[in-house]
């Protein structure tokens, strides 16, 4: 069997089990299977595949069509131009993250020597990411799940800033605050509400780590305890950056006031929907 006729018959596939882009997330398996880029793939059209390379291909598939997501089963994702080991026990990297990240970079790139807490950390990828655009910073990235921190800690080595990171194991919302003198707070926090999880699609409903997705109430539940327990945790006129849901502006605003915290901003994504939160401690 050709990569083109492999590719044909792996789309249809998908296809008929409701897979979102089936040609496209064929291509991406094959070509990690043949360790390519997937438009080299165009220039091997007629290339036989190896009994093994068919085998993988087809456990690959038996994954997806099962709604694995795609990023488990190649084991890495893209975030903000650096590359992410990921796996079921953290939550996929999204692109509307890099919005947070980059509000972040964007107001302190002139800053040095910057103490930064990253709340839920999962796979690292803000941690990382800012550690590698704010060179001078410090930074303690804190997660309930151990083996979240594991794969965090990887990628810190993977990315060359594990020297600028601690990684702990803390709940923030059972245990109390964490430490003090940060001069940013950031958290991508569970905000999906019950009734909301529900309705997700089997990838994130059935495979992500729901305690990193759901607060099993209203979406809101972090969202209280970090801003309440940031008044003891920041400098005074430093500032706490969120990731929020659709729909949650207004409501993580109020709390936000409600704290001794002015100066609230929201952020669009690239859809229009108010995806980034920030406020200023007074």
């Amino acid at each position: 069997m050709t990569v083109l006729e492999s590719i044909k018959l792996s789309a249809d596939y998908l296809d008929k089990k409701g897979i979102e882009s089936p040609r496209i997330n064929a291509e991406l398996m094959l070509a990690h299977i043949l360790d390519c880029k997937r438009l080299d793939l165009y220039l091997s059209f007629d290339r036989p595949l190896s009994e093994e390379e068919v085998s993988r291909y087809r456990s690959y598939l038996k994954r997806r069509g099962e709604f694995e997501p795609l990023q488990y089963i190649l084991g890495s994702v893209e975030f903000y131009g650096l590359p992410f080991a990921v796996n079921s026990s953290v939550l996929i990297p999204r692109q509307e993250t890099e919005i947070l990240v980059e509000q972040i970079i964007n107001r302190y790139r002139s800053k040095e020597n910057l103490a930064i807490l990253d709340i839920g950390t999962g796979s690292g990828n803000i941690a990382v990411s800012l550690a590698r655009s704010l060179p001078g910073s410090v930074l303690t990235a804190i997660d309930i799940s151990k083996g979240a921190l594991e794969l965090a800690e990887k990628n810190a080595v993977m990315n060359k800033v594990e020297n600028q990171i601690k990684f702990i194991q803390h709940d923030i919302l059972n245990n109390g605050t964490f430490g003090g003198g940060f001069d940013i707070i950031v958290s991508n926090p569970p905000y999906v509400s019950m009734k909301e999880f529900e309705e997700l699609r089997p990838e994130l409903k059935v495979y992500e780590p729901r305690h990193a997705l759901t607060d099993d109430s209203d979406g809101l539940i972090y969202y209280r305890a970090i801003i309440s327990k940031s008044v003891a945790m920041l400098k005074p006129g430093a500032r706490l950056f969120f990731e929020i849901g659709a729909g949650q502006a207004e409501d993580v605003k109020i709390i936000f006031v409600q704290n001794n915290f002015s100066g609230v901003e929201i952020t669009n994504d690239y859809l229009g929907i108010q995806r980034v939160i920030t406020g200023e401690l007074s």
